[in-house]
């Protein structure tokens, strides 16, 4: 078994981002900005936008982050957003999720210019994601392709298993892996909570993306020996022996199907860090194409 080390792969790839970005610089060319929209006191969510603003700082990014109470209105949100759209410094941005239950998420995502989305979910992106057109592609997925690629996972003519069909992870990671690219050509089943024989159907694959959003769902005997199990789920359960008072969960039962794979990633450590390094892929791709089209 070998660890697919995510947030190893992550500082490198930022490395390379930030070589890039003083080359850049150098050129005359503008800082890369990138923004986010963060709504409430959700604490996984003000950790992972914590994260993306010490990543800008560390490759030379600009970053802006406007924190707004869970109390603030749709149509507030709405002025909001429409003002990081008109903010020409501003090259991509994100609203992160989860909102609070009186917010339409959807409303909100379609507000977002299409190229502006960096997180890739707009239906524009996505919609050219399906065609094989550029386009920013939805970060996790994103960051998974970036992880398989760095460890040199072959990919073509497997079995791919994706348990969860998210709009976010599992959709959208379903059509990646079936496209014509270096990592892709997989032969994907997609499934989800209401599928009656995934045990029978993740015994058959070669590559399992585990993306259901419940901890330890899968098992040992849901795993075939050398199969590769990718693993997006972050739960926080209550654990007392944390200071903290809780511990991040994975969707895959770490220590019984470890034994099991060729390749497994961690949790925390391995898709977290990637999904970042992804979203700041996609904001220097924006601030690419906004200075050639002004050239």
């Amino acid at each position: 078994m070998q660890l697919i080390d995510g947030k190893n792969t992550a500082e490198l790839l930022k490395k390379e981002l930030a070589i890039e970005v003083a080359q850049r610089k150098e050129k005359g060319f503008k800082t890369p900005h990138l923004a986010a929209i963060l709504v409430g006191e959700d604490g996984a969510s003000q950790t992972y936008v914590n994260s993306k603003v010490k990543s800008c700082e560390q490759i030379g990014f600009a970053s802006t982050l406007k924190h707004l109470p869970a109390t603030i209105t749709e149509e507030e949100l709405l002025k909001i957003v429409e003002e990081f759209n008109q903010n020409e410094d501003i090259d991509g941005f994100i609203v992160q999720l989860p909102l609070p239950n009186h917010i339409d998420a959807d409303k909100i995502t379609l507000a977002i210019l299409p190229e502006k989305d960096v997180d890739g979910f707009h239906p524009s992106n996505i919609g050219k994601m399906v065609l094989g057109l550029p386009c920013y592609l939805p970060a996790t997925p994103f960051g998974i392709v970036k992880l398989l690629e760095q460890y040199n996972i072959e990919t073509s003519g497997k079995h791919a298993v994706v348990i969860g069909r998210s709009n976010i992870v599992g959709s959208p990671m379903s059509i990646l892996l079936a496209r014509n690219e270096k990592v892709g050509n997989c032969t994907v089943t997609l499934t989800h909570s209401r599928t009656k024989n995934l045990k029978e159907i993740s015994l058959q694959a070669d590559i399992i993306i585990a993306a259901i959003g419940k901890p330890e769902f899968v098992t040992e005997d849901m795993v075939k020996k050398g199969a590769i199990v990718i693993d997006v789920g972050t739960t926080r359960v209550p654990d007392a022996s944390k200071k903290s008072g809780f511990s991040l969960k994975g969707d895959v039962k770490f220590d019984e199907v470890a034994e099991k794979c060729s390749f497994i990633t961690p949790v925390p450590g391995g898709v977290g860090p990637m999904t970042v390094t992804a979203l700041l892929f996609n904001t220097l791709e924006a601030a690419k194409r906004k200075s050639e089209f002004r050239s």
